[in-house]
């Protein structure tokens, strides 16, 4: 039986919360998960922000933080309370209540979306049908919560960033949901144990490596990280909608950076490395759950050491860049990746024809990249029209 028929047909899994409660009320299991979520979200957010400090840091040469705890790991926790201590000021002029939800209505989605996310076969939070399409209906909805800050703090600058963030969140939605879908139509589910069991024999990012690269790219874009750091960019918007913050409102806004991070990691291992799957069948029964959680850190860590090594290495694009690139090649050739797979689906082709069309198509993309980035052009002018950021 495949992977996909047990997930489907007689495997339901268990569930995170039915490991660890004996009763299976349903009001008791609804406050586990809420626990499971406020708990390990925030210790993950801490451990992280140490983790990218040190790894920028080896990145530039430099130790990083080294004076709080051994090697500067406590560091994450003085943080913490120092911003838990911090006065909270909120601008005179300020529109209250649109000021004080924003960060709200940025951090309660991303925490949301957490219930999507299957962590290993068995161990899930709640297994949704359409798993896929609620992470990603979810997620969305914090580009409402950067224009309610920029807004709310009646500040040009965060207004500015405000704008910035809903343009470029938006524009890079598009791409990023394409590539998705992409995956969507090879696995034929919106299921995402469904997606990773289809791919027990070779992981998705062999036959989606056109897609792979959108995923990656818009993923950075999403996550507002160089080079796509536009919105919060503190030589031009002095640190964009967050410039009015402090205290424990702007520590949420860098919680649901840092909880978008993981989750934007997670589900690209998932999608395209295959999740909790071993390679090469190197267990011959049933992987051990020890084994398969093992197995998407180091995935999901891949993905996040990727989104801290582009931080530390590229330089932030112009926002003519950033938008001529997302409309004029990355949308592009997400509709082509699309319809390589709808001709390999409709003309019942073997999924192996993919490696080399997605790749020639990567390989495409690639260059004219790298086209656009070699290219050079006049810098804008009042009374010309931009040139150079263009394909």
């Amino acid at each position: 039986m495949s992977y996909c028929a047990r997930w489907t047909g007689e495997r339901r899994g268990r569930s995170l919360v039915s490991l660890v409660l004996i009763s299976h009320n349903p009001w008791l299991e609804s406050l586990a998960r809420l626990a499971i979520i406020a708990l390990l979200v925030p210790v993950t957010v801490i451990i992280l922000t140490w983790v990218e400090r040190k790894v920028i840091g080896r990145l530039q040469m430099r130790l990083g933080p080294m004076r709080v705890g051994p090697y500067g790991t406590l560091q994450g926790v003085a943080d913490t309370i120092k911003l838990l201590t911090k006065e909270d000021v909120r601008p005179q002029t300020a529109d209250r209540w649109v000021f004080e939800l924003a960060p709200f209505v940025i951090v309660v989605p991303v925490f949301m979306a957490v219930v999507a996310i299957p962590f290993t076969a068995d161990l899930f939070i709640k297994n949704l049908t359409l798993g896929l399409f609620y992470f990603v209906a979810v997620s969305g909805l914090s580009i409402v919560g950067f224009v309610m800050a920029g807004w709310g703090s009646d500040n040009k600058y965060a207004l500015l960033g405000g704008v910035r963030a809903a343009a470029q969140l938006i524009s890079y939605e598009i791409p990023l949901v394409m590539a998705i879908l992409a995956v969507a139509m090879l696995s034929q589910s919106l299921n995402l144990a469904v997606i990773v069991g289809a791919q027990e024999d070779t992981p998705n990012i062999a036959y989606q490596s056109l897609a792979f690269i959108i995923f990656a790219i818009a993923g950075l874009a999403e996550l507002y990280r160089q080079p796509f750091d536009i919105p919060v960019a503190e030589s031009e918007v002095v640190g964009g909608p967050f410039v009015e913050y402090s205290g424990i409102r702007w520590s949420m806004f860098q919680l649901g950076e840092f909880v978008n991070l993981v989750l934007i990691s997670i589900l690209g291992s998932l999608i395209f490395l295959g999740g909790w799957q071993w390679p090469w069948s190197v267990f011959d029964a049933s992987v051990p759950v020890a084994a398969q959680v093992a197995m998407m850190a180091v995935k999901t860590g891949t993905f996040i050491f990727f989104f801290m090594w582009m931080r530390a290495s590229l330089p932030r694009l112009r926002i003519d860049q950033m938008m001529s690139f997302c409309w004029q090649l990355l949308l592009p050739f997400a509709f082509l990746q699309i319809i390589i797979n709808g001709l390999v689906l409709v003309y019942d082709w073997p999924n192996e024809i993919l490696i080399p069309l997605s790749g020639a198509a990567a390989a495409g993309a690639v260059y004219l990249t790298y086209r656009a980035a070699r290219a050079t052009g006049v810098r804008y002018q009042p009374g010309y029209q931009t040139v150079g950021s263009v394909l």
